[in-house]
């Protein structure tokens, strides 16, 4: 798959993109920029391949707009026979509605043709505020902004919120390369790197630490191309489990998790991230028929994470939480069908396109159930 790259296709006047599934996020944002193109949403990470987020159900934030798949016009991809399919809204329509997520179960994703819009910026207006405050005013925060998103720091009542909304291209203000690096790659990236080497040699440290690290972000506000808003780097490496929830539902999950992390001991160094997406119709996304919040935790790499991850999943699911595909989370096939309303219709489907078992795998039969086992 890593051969499988490029753009074919590109129609500027209507912004259909035909893109090889093997490319990476970060490639495809690059082509699309040459020809005034972009994705209207993204994540914070594009190392993945065009195949493997869409199969995950990869997203960004923004109440308006919805995961990756959301964006996807047709599939082509090869199934267990060897033969080549194409699916969309009017071709085959089933099909697309489970494939656009389909977990690698269905086949080989081979190209994708996606909605892109014309290149804009994002103004990022991006600064701390207090966790009663955000949690007081989230609807409107959420509804006021094209992307809205929140990082909250355990042990604190402190968070980092970001504002992002879409201006022409044209008006592109920036960071500076110094304060671009100051606060991406030295803040964001070395420091935090030494403070979680710290925190995890004295644990007890690590409240201190978050408060340090929360009251010494600053305010910064530029715009810039949307790729490189939607991205940050990410170098410190960690382990993480994500929760899709009603949005209603988000502050009430936050307070559970802060009352289980003030009654377990534990100590949190990585920020809590809350995010947003509107509804869909694909099967297996993690915003099927309902407004959505994500919250994700995370744990450093050098540090046990199991108990930690498993209350929040305790925790999600008083609210129909649904676990990130391609993140840590330990539901089965039984679980999972209580929580998506076409589950066993995407089971059908997919022993009908590969009653043999070509595709499945130990996480598959997992999540799935075997190839042909009852429903």
């Amino acid at each position: 798959m890593d051969h499988l790259t490029g753009v074919p296709q590109a129609d500027v006047d209507t912004g259909l993109v035909t893109v090889l599934a093997g490319t990476p996020l970060h490639a495809l944002s690059a082509l699309l920029a040459q020809a005034r193109l972009a994705m209207s949403n993204l994540g914070d990470i594009d190392r993945q391949t065009v195949a493997g987020a869409l199969s995950t159900g990869t997203h960004g934030t923004g109440a308006k707009h919805p995961g990756l798949a959301g964006q996807v016009e047709a599939l082509q991809f090869v199934s267990a026979d060897g033969a080549v399919q194409t699916c969309s809204a009017t071709t085959d329509p089933d099909l697309f509605a489970a494939a656009r997520v389909g977990l690698g179960a269905l086949g080989i994703i081979t190209a994708v043709t996606l909605r892109c819009v014309p290149a804009f910026v994002l103004v990022a207006d991006e600064r701390p505020m207090p966790l009663g405050e955000v949690l007081a005013d989230l609807d409107d925060l959420v509804d006021a902004h094209d992307h809205f998103e929140f990082y909250w720091f355990p042990h604190t009542m402190r968070t980092l919120t970001k504002h992002h909304d879409r201006a022409p291209a044209g008006d592109a203000r920036p960071l500076s390369r110094f304060r671009s690096w100051l606060d991406d790659e030295f803040l964001a990236n070395l420091v935090f790197e030494l403070t979680n080497r710290v925190t995890t040699s004295v644990p007890r440290l690590t409240p201190a630490v978050n408060s340090v690290a929360a009251r010494a972000l600053s305010a910064r506000t530029y715009a810039d191309a949307s790729h490189r808003v939607f991205v940050s780097p990410r170098r410190v490496v960690f382990r993480e489990s994500e929760w899709a929830v009603p949005r209603a539902a988000i502050p009430a999950m936050l307070a559970d998790i802060g009352s289980w992390i003030d009654r377990s001991g534990e100590h949190i160094s990585f920020p809590i991230e809350v995010r947003f997406a509107a509804q869909d119709d694909i099967w297996l996304s993690t915003a099927h028929g309902r407004e959505t919040g994500y919250v994700a935790v995370h744990q450093y790499h050098r540090l046990p994470y199991d108990r930690y991850f498993r209350a929040v999943s305790e925790i999600a699911a008083r609210y129909e939480g649904r676990p990130h595909w391609g993140k840590i989370h330990w539901l089965d096939a039984s679980a999972l069908r209580e929580l998506y309303p076409r589950f066993d219709d995407f089971r059908r489907l997919r022993d009908r396109l590969d009653p043999g078992g070509v595709f499945t795998n130990p996480y598959l039969d997992t999540i799935l159930g075997p190839p042909g086992s009852p429903s």
